[in-house]
């Protein structure tokens, strides 16, 4: 098993409203040239949570930190006109505290962390650090 000290949260960069599927994201993602998803989790507009990638798998959603870390994606984090907000609905972000909940029980050593610590983006579109305090 990999050693996972790094949890990652991103948003898809799509539009506010917008369900978009795995299936979708997967298919971004080839178009990229990837094998298939990066992420290992994907959450719904309505709360729901899909696995992508196997936990067991290298992701690839941040370029040198891949390797230790697992991805989590909401759907969503531009506003109708394309800039970054926030757009988690309530379930999302009810889900997403969960979710992180439960990897930190399973790597307890993991920090939680936003794509804009690692790139120049506003991905998530929220103060993960605020959020998740650790």
């Amino acid at each position: 098993m990999r050693k996972i000290n790094k949890i990652i949260l991103h948003c898809s960069a799509t539009k506010e409203g917008q369900h978009f599927t795995i299936e979708d994201i997967t298919k971004w993602h080839k178009q990229r040239g990837f094998r298939t998803i990066g992420y290992h989790f994907v959450v719904y507009l309505d709360g729901s949570v899909h696995k992508g990638r196997d936990v067991s798998e290298i992701g690839a959603h941040v370029t040198g930190q891949n390797s230790n870390s697992i991805g989590i994606c909401y759907v969503g984090g531009l506003d109708a006109s394309g800039k970054a907000k926030d757009t988690r609905t309530d379930a999302q972000k009810t889900s997403l505290a969960k979710l992180v909940a439960e990897l930190r029980e399973k790597y307890p050593d993991a920090t939680i962390h936003g794509h804009y610590e690692f790139a120049n983006k506003a991905c998530p579109c929220f103060d993960v650090k605020k959020e998740f305090r650790q």
